[in-house]
């Protein structure tokens, strides 16, 4: 059994919203577990943001680079939002996701490989970046998406400038179809994702644990309801299709229009191209997503200083 830290209490009241002494309980009874105390929470109705995700406090700037049929996307981490607006830490961002298109996905070939007309490496680049800007910074993750007969459309919400900003979407759609179409459909769907964050383009390609994961937390929640055991399975399969309405691509409701299933919106699409299309994949990051930042308590430490 985990030791329960006051540290592990306050992790898991942020990730949940729950009171501490319900937070303390719930990592007693799942012996020191938090996503085990999480699902106790929930189970309990004692959570209001069981899914909440990790604080998002890293500053920098996503970078997006689409080429024929392949678009990249990175993220280049600075300590302070003012270095974003930098032209500097802007062309290294835009350049090192146009390196990616070649190097693909791995991050050490990618910081290995040549940074354009300066005789460098990307690593080295940063390193320059870092001596001259003055700031410590880090290419943190790169993914590529490629497709063979279609197009991959790349958006970038509130966009800085070309390209740059905190929340990137790559969308690969394959298609023999009317390429003005496809590059308009694809922009929609690539502001979707943004807004919407699926987690999967399909239900087949949900990952299955975190399904069995919900299910279970589900069945629990409904068996409490004191209803038989065909409603109770019924209550659940409801609410699993609504779990999948939630998160996965083509179940979502259509941003664009508020009320089409992406999927028939996708139907709709290959009409107007004149060909079927498929999604082939989606890649989002957002600036910092699952990275903790401190936070300073200004008070305490004017108070330290005064002695």
């Amino acid at each position: 059994m985990a030791e329960i830290t006051a540290a592990l209490v306050k992790e898991l009241r942020e990730k949940t919203g729950a009171g501490m002494m319900d937070c303390k309980k719930a990592l007693a009874e799942s012996g020191g577990d938090l996503d085990a105390a999480v699902d106790w929470l929930r189970k309990k109705g004692l959570s209001a943001a069981a899914k909440k995700a990790g604080r998002v406090a890293a500053e920098g700037l996503v970078a997006v680079a689409v080429k024929g049929g392949k678009g990249a996307i990175v993220e280049v981490n600075a300590e302070t939002d003012f270095v974003a607006r930098n032209p500097q830490f802007q062309a290294l961002a835009a350049g090192i996701a146009n390196v990616a298109l070649t190097t693909g996905d791995d991050l050490a070939k990618l910081e290995a490989a040549p940074f354009p007309d300066t005789g460098r490496t990307v690593k080295d680049e940063v390193t320059q970046a870092i001596a001259t800007i003055g700031e410590n910074m880090t290419l943190r993750r790169a993914k590529t998406l490629n497709v063979d007969g279609g197009v991959v459309v790349a958006y970038v919400h509130s966009a800085l400038a070309e390209g740059l900003g905190k929340l990137g979407v790559l969308v690969g759609l394959k298609s023999t179809g009317k390429r003005e179409v496809l590059e308009q459909f694809g922009k929609q769907m690539a502001m979707h994702v943004a807004a919407a964050n699926p987690q999967s383009t399909s239900i087949k390609d949900l990952d299955q644990a975190a399904v069995e994961r919900e299910r279970a937390v589900l069945t629990e929640q409904a068996a409490g309801s004191g209803k038989p055991a065909e409603i109770v399975a019924k209550m659940v399969e409801g609410r699993i299709r609504k779990f999948y309405q939630e998160v996965v691509l083509l179940e979502q409701t259509f941003v664009i229009d508020g009320e089409t299933p992406v999927g028939k919106a996708v139907e709709k699409a290959a009409k107007d191209a004149g060909a079927p299309i498929e999604i082939t994949g989606f890649v989002r990051f957002q600036l910092g997503e699952g990275i903790d930042k401190k936070a300073d308590d200004f008070a305490a430490e004017v108070a330290k200083m005064a002695g």
